[in-house]
């Protein structure tokens, strides 16, 4: 959806409800975009009209939240279908669950609306009308909290009393952690003070909003920071308790000069750009999640983590369904971690073993993570330099033939299917892939002589 289209057809919104005698305003991240001067991805639109007046005044909507005062306006814009929510004015009622209000009052001015809001970066509303005829954005603004202000001092404050706002919905705590990085803002004493003493509760929220939260911190450019406010303000202890015992877990120097596993972690975070496939963020984030279970040291010996990998893919799998992944990402996060130290040996494995080691899905994202790791610890890519020529190198054809015997043949051949077929396919696959034989003759010559 491009941010001009979204701001368009929220226009056209406001300017139908103002022209059926109703207030209406953008209101909450969009303002905040617009006065960073980036682009805004969504235009939502506040307004007086109550959900059933906004779903007769315009001909496609769909009140999916209309009970909480909200309808989604659909538009076309230049021949694309822009979706625009539009929330009625409203004060919440008391906050029972920690995350949704047991009664929602519609309000009779914007100001009511905005007192109810998170942050107050997020509380500011825009006359679209008023700026378009005027040209000056701040004097289109209603800002009643003080979020202008906030936005020059970098701040995530709470709009009102910080426990209150906390209280009323748990998640707040983690999106004050996701907006103080993105904007890399420091979060306001008596805000970090409350979310501090509360941070306990955030297991009231729904396992599935913390999965969403988390992964929009990992992938908005701006890990590192999110995960040292979470670990400085407690919060990471209670949603992903294994990352915090990364602390402290010394490493070898000689491989690790940088520092323990969780300044390791860090700096792999810290490499991770704005809009990474959240596969591999979940894989840096995790990769190493086994170390602190399988530490050992006994002098002179070295620090070592015998078996780390194998337990790093249990302890990462109970994590990952413990946040309820779908079963496609949770296969490629815990394939990054399970393969992520074979690059150690990519220049001594046959050819077969390095072309399956390439059939890996997504192979690129194992690439990258290799990279980043290395780039963490001692800065050797050498291995990262040979796998990616390597698998530059290759066609596809080669990586993944059409195999030259088949089930099937081996059958035709007088073979009986049996537990011993997997093992001569993939000895006649091992030669193909390695270039011992050409032909399905050949193949099944190999088995023959291997397997009498």
């Amino acid at each position: 959806m491009k941010t001009s289209a979204a701001k368009i057809a929220a226009e056209r919104i406001v300017v139908e409800l103002r022209r059926a005698g109703y207030e209406a305003y953008f209101a909450g991240g969009c303002v905040r975009d617009l006065l960073l001067g980036v682009a805004a991805k969504d235009f939502d639109v506040a307004t007086s009209a109550h959900p059933d007046i906004v779903l007769t005044l315009f001909p496609k909507t769909f009140a999916v939240g209309a009970h909480f005062g909200v309808v989604l306006v659909c538009d076309d814009v230049d021949g694309a279908e822009i979706v625009t929510e539009v929330a009625t004015f409203r004060s919440d009622g008391a906050y029972l669950d920690g995350r949704h209000p047991a009664e929602v009052r519609f309000a009779t001015s914007a100001r009511e609306d905005v007192l109810r809001r998170d942050f107050t970066i997020n509380g500011m509303m825009l006359d679209p009308v008023l700026q378009r005829a005027t040209c000056n954005l701040t004097s289109s603004l209603l800002d009643y909290v003080g979020g202008q202000n906030d936005l020059r001092a970098g701040l995530i404050r709470a709009i009102g009393e910080p426990h209150r706002r906390f209280e009323e919905d748990k998640l707040r705590m983690l999106r004050a952690v996701r907006f103080a990085a993105r904007f890399d803002y420091a979060i306001e004493p008596d805000t970090e003070a409350a979310l501090r003493e509360l941070a306990p509760g955030i297991g009231q929220v729904s396992r599935e909003r913390v999965r969403d939260e988390l992964t929009r911190m990992l992938t908005e450019g701006h890990a590192r920071r999110a995960f040292e406010l979470l670990d400085q303000t407690g919060l990471l202890r209670q949603v992903l308790p294994e990352i915090a015992r990364l602390h402290g877990v010394d490493q070898p120097p000689e491989y690790h000069p940088e520092g323990d596993v969780w300044v390791h972690t860090l700096l792999l975070l810290e490499k991770l750009p704005a809009g990474v496939p959240a596969t591999l963020a979940w894989g840096a984030l995790l990769h190493d999640v086994g170390k602190p279970a399988t530490f050992s040291h006994r002098p002179p010996d070295r620090i070592r983590f015998n078996g780390h990998v194998e337990v790093g893919v249990k302890i990462a799998h109970e994590i990952l369904r413990r946040l309820r992944f779908s079963n496609e990402d949770c296969d490629q996060i815990l394939s990054l971690v399970e393969n992520h130290m074979r690059f150690g040996d990519v220049e001594k494995m046959k050819e077969s073993t390095l072309k399956r080691f390439f059939r890996l899905p997504r192979f690129d994202e194992h690439l990258e993570l290799h990279r980043i790791d290395c780039l963490s610890s001692h800065g050797d890519l050498s291995l990262w330099e040979f796998a990616k020529r390597r698998r530059e190198e290759l066609p596809d054809e080669e990586v993944r033939p059409v195999l030259l015997v088949t089930g099937s043949d081996l059958i035709d051949a007088g073979y009986k299917p049996g537990p011993r077929f997997k093992e001569m396919l993939a000895a006649a696959e091992d030669a193909q892939l390695e270039g011992r034989i050409r032909t399905r003759e050949e193949g099944l010559a190999l088995i023959a002589e291997g397997y009498r």
